[in-house]
């Protein structure tokens, strides 16, 4: 971890592209938190912009719509009552009263979100609570609905609740840092009393840290992917050695330390993670263990694409990436073998590749910490698609039996579908919205109350897109918002699809269905916009080979009287 000082230091980097602009509001003093998030954000290659509001003024910079906060036009706007403080006011209130501070905080907490949401367009990020045990009464605190500590903890669980209810609302596990560290790294009471900092320079890279994995997964920085060695990674010993019987899994040897592990990364694959195996073996050999062992927590239906041989793992990688069409950068690989960590991140830059501790009982924690799977975005509906990419793997296969690529497409018999969002999809939509990063042309971020606004203005057009063939259905893999600029012009203003369905002719699909939608309502033109990210390169030339016309820079104009339908295999309705 960065020390503070570092971050103070790395604060004054020039970092390229585009601003993210947070702003920090705090109860307690906030100077020192901003400097280590903008420095934190910087060594991350975000080009953080922070405005740190005064010393307690976080009702006051919320209230009035002309404040310096809604002036610096955020992004995100942070907000930190600390503990410190809240126990200051609990210990003001009269003790019958002490009952009902929870309540009553919470409260306080709503309307300054809807303050937010009233002035601004930024998302909120909510730090929680830490918490302070006063001692009064001990042990029995947690029994006494009046003490500090029952009130505090009261407090973590409604906000919890009503940052369910609220989709502008992101947490921020302020306590998970204190439990981490220990109250007494956490907290410096001098510090507090000198310059009223509830946590000590110390704490802050980590604190920093939290924020920023947040404001990255909002960025659509995300991993994706979990890829696994199997022997001694997901269990103890060579399976085409020792045999299966032998291998430590379960009640064998070290085996609960492994079981333990394949728990966690089941658990990541219940929600959304795609995993993957790349291992040095012989497949028949290798799925008999997920097929026949009886203590195997992980079973091959849980495993998107499994590639066991014995090329080199960071072309067994590529293969992989190819699979699933995602960035190397969405990719996290584990192998015991410090060799075969060294050779993938060599020479696959991108990937993450952790240094994983010599004791195997310490990776489930190491990895936890690590956190490298934080997410803004998930649809418990749609949180297992390992299914979809096992399809696809399946699809790969059969393309190489066909001597043309038209004759594979025709085979697939694709079927495709274009509505107007439902208020069932709006969490799917929202979420690619929120991590689709290659084919996105404009890459706006949308939460599920936008989505639902969107949804229902009258100068939205919306479509998505679901797409199946005989192999598999895909699901939903497309999202279309038209802004209607006036009688005779639309524009684009969100047009992404997941990469699993690239090269199927799906993105000349959609073109023809806008065009034909635009013609049916009267509309003479539309007009597309390309903005570039450093995930998006792919699309930079889509408007030109869709048939648009450059009238400016990444500027794309169709006028719709004009328009050859695109060639394409997919059946729309």
């Amino acid at each position: 971890m960065y020390t503070f000082s570092e971050l103070k230091k790395a604060s004054k980097l020039e970092i390229d592209g585009k601003p993210i602009r947070l702003a920090v509001l705090g109860n307690v003093s906030t100077q020192f938190l901003s400097k280590g998030i903008e420095g934190f954000g910087k060594l991350q290659n975000l080009n953080m912009q922070i405005f740190d509001a005064n010393y307690n003024q976080i009702v006051e910079q919320l209230i009035n719509d002309k404040s310096e906060l809604y002036c610096f036009n955020p992004d995100y706007i942070l907000i930190w009552f600390g503990a410190e403080k809240i126990y200051e006011e609990y210990l003001l209130e009269e003790k019958a009263e002490r009952k009902f501070f929870a309540n009553h905080y919470i409260e306080k907490i709503k309307q300054c979100w809807s303050y937010v949401e009233k002035n601004s367009k930024a998302k909120i990020l909510q730090m929680n609570f830490t918490e302070i045990d006063d001692k009064v009464l001990g042990q029995l605190s947690l029994k006494v609905d009046t003490t500090f500590l029952y009130q505090i903890r009261k407090l973590n669980y409604l906000l919890d609740e009503e940052m369910m209810a609220d989709n502008r609302v992101y947490p921020i596990d302020l306590k998970s840092v204190q439990v981490d560290l220990g109250r007494n790294n956490f907290f410096d009471a001098t510090l507090y009393y000198a310059a009223k900092m509830s946590i000590s320079t110390n704490s802050i890279p980590y604190v920093a840290k939290i924020i920023i994995d947040v404001i990255k997964s909002m960025q659509g920085i995300i991993k994706k992917c979990l890829i696994v060695d199997l022997d001694n990674t997901l269990w103890g010993g060579v399976v085409g050695d020792c045999g299966l019987s032998d291998i430590e899994i379960g009640h064998f040897g070290r085996g609960e330390v492994f079981s333990d592990l394949q728990r966690w990364i089941k658990e990541l694959k219940e929600y959304g993670i795609i995993i993957a195996v790349c291992s040095k073996n012989d497949e028949k050999v290798a799925k008999e263990a997920f097929e026949k062992h009886p203590e195997m927590i992980l079973k091959l239906s849980d495993i998107s694409v499994f590639v066991a041989n014995w090329d080199d793992k960071a072309s067994n990688i590529k293969l992989i990436k190819e699979t699933l069409n995602i960035g190397y950068d969405s990719m996290v690989f584990l192998d015991d073998n410090p060799f075969e960590r060294n050779l993938v991140r060599e020479k696959l830059k991108d990937v993450e590749v952790p240094e994983l501790p010599e004791d195997v009982a310490l990776w489930r924690n190491f990895l936890q910490n690590k956190n490298y799977f934080d997410t803004v975005a998930y649809n418990s509906e749609k949180s297992d698609r390992t299914a979809l990419y096992q399809a696809e793997y399946e699809r790969k296969k059969l393309e190489k039996n066909f001597e043309t690529i038209d004759d594979y497409l025709i085979s697939l018999n694709m079927k495709a579908t274009s509505k107007p969002f439902e208020q069932n999809f709006y969490k799917r939509i929202a979420e690619l919205t929120e991590r689709s990063n290659q084919f996105n042309l404009r890459t706006i971020r949308y939460t599920v109350d936008d989505i639902e606004r969107i949804a229902n203005d009258e100068n939205d057009i919306t479509r998505y897109y679901t797409l199946k063939d005989n192999i598999g259905d895909n699901g939903l893999i497309a999202v279309l918002i038209l802004k209607i600029l006036n009688k005779e012009e639309v524009f684009i203003d969100t047009l992404l699809m997941s990469c699993r369905v690239l090269k199927r002719g799906m993105e000349e699909c959609i073109i023809n269905n806008l065009v034909s939608i635009a013609k049916e309502k009267g509309y003479k033109k539309i007009v597309g916009e390309y903005i570039k990210t450093p995930k998006n390169n792919m699309v930079q030339d889509f408007y030109k080979r869709m048939g648009f016309e450059e009238i400016s820079e990444n500027r794309y104009e169709l006028v719709v009287d004009n328009y050859k339908q695109l060639k394409t295999h997919i059946d729309i309705k």
